[in-house]
């Protein structure tokens, strides 16, 4: 279940257990490691963008391709279940995650003024040091970035700013506009309700009525219903995936995640409709990415509809570039799309 009424766009989050002390961690090292046989398991902070922010870090050899994978929301770091959902990935690359600003662990120890903003394009310049960051601790001079949903869009940001930086993007749930004011996305849901005869569904859409909306409440109210008729045609995430490592399981956690949460998502959608969503549109990004584009979109995925993406797909001009169409599978990660990922990471190769 969400964990309040305003979540519409992250991978997924549920509640996490409370303990009642947080362990403290404090900086990672910038020592270089490139050991075939080294293994790296790491938690902390780093210095990034002038802020302390939290990375987490793992893989079965220093050696091997390092995989910058940008979390979604925004708010809503998959840090947490970095342990299971990507684990069979760790014998192939080393995996970097990072709480963005304003989210997770990065919100618990820089907690913003309520005043504070948070702008597209200082995330971009964050990831971007996050990328050379991890760059560094393994000797690599590029490595491989992966994001989906909030994140494609943060994510196309990056590789067009600093293509030199990455082997190549993989994009899930590419959203291109404003995907809170897609017609098309509340259209289909509303069909599938009315299809069903779902009285409830079909009233609280027509309550809302199509985007464009100025409640922040309403992506929230469909949001919850798009994964409802998802569910019927995907495979369902296994239950472990969900299991917090340690670190996580506090009370202090769990407040933070849910402070960067709600900060986050206002800041994405605005008290009227006037947030960071409303200013999305990655054509003016241009058609031209000087590094390779792989995009993967889930068949049934409501939100980010496949119509959309492939449009974009099919307007961007790339070294190399693909589509990929995933059968059941819908917005959230699930079994079919992380083997998806995996098989499109493996494509792309060694990344030095």
């Amino acid at each position: 279940m969400p964990r309040h009424l305003l979540a519409v766009l992250p991978f997924l989050f549920l509640q996490l257990p409370a303990q009642a002390q947080a362990p403290a961690f404090g900086l990672l090292p910038d020592s270089v490691c490139t050991a075939a046989g080294k293994a790296v398991d790491e938690r902390g902070f780093v210095r990034i963008g002038g802020m302390e922010q939290w990375v987490r870090i793992k893989g079965s050899s220093c050696a091997n391709p390092v995989l910058v994978l940008v979390h979604g929301g925004p708010g809503n770091p998959t840090t947490p279940w970095a342990d299971n959902v990507y684990k069979a990935w760790e014998k192939d690359f080393t995996i970097v995650q990072w709480d963005q600003r304003g989210a997770g662990m990065t919100y618990g120890r820089n907690p913003p003024a309520e005043d504070s903003l948070l702008v597209l394009e200082q995330l971009r310049d964050d990831g971007v040091e996050v990328a050379r960051y991890a760059a560094r601790r393994f000797g690599k001079h590029r490595v491989i970035l992966m994001g989906g949903s909030w994140s494609s869009v943060l994510g196309m940001h990056m590789a067009k700013s600093n293509p030199a930086m990455f082997c190549g993007y993989v994009s899930t749930a590419q959203v291109v506009g404003n995907a809170l004011s897609q017609r098309g996305s509340y259209d289909a849901t509303l069909a599938l309700a009315r299809a069903a005869g779902d009285a409830d569904s079909i009233g609280k859409l027509e309550g809302i009525g199509p985007p464009p909306w100025t409640n922040p409440r309403n992506p929230g109210i469909i949001r919850r219903i798009m994964r409802k008729y998802e569910a019927i045609s995907t495979a369902p995430a296994p239950k472990s995936w969900w299991a917090p490592s340690p670190e996580y399981a506090t009370a202090k956690y769990d407040a933070d995640y849910t402070a960067g949460e709600d900060y986050s998502w206002l800041q994405f959608v605005g008290l009227k409709g006037d947030g960071i969503a409303s200013k999305i549109d990655l054509y003016q990004l241009g058609p031209k990415f000087e590094l390779p584009i792989y995009m993967l979109q889930g068949e049934q995925d409501l939100l980010t509809m496949p119509e959309p993406s492939r449009r974009y797909f099919d307007f961007i001009q790339a070294p190399r570039k693909e589509f990929v169409l995933v059968p059941r599978a819908g917005h959230d990660p699930n079994p079919p799309m992380v083997e998806a990922q995996y098989r499109m990471l493996k494509k792309i190769g060694d990344c030095r």
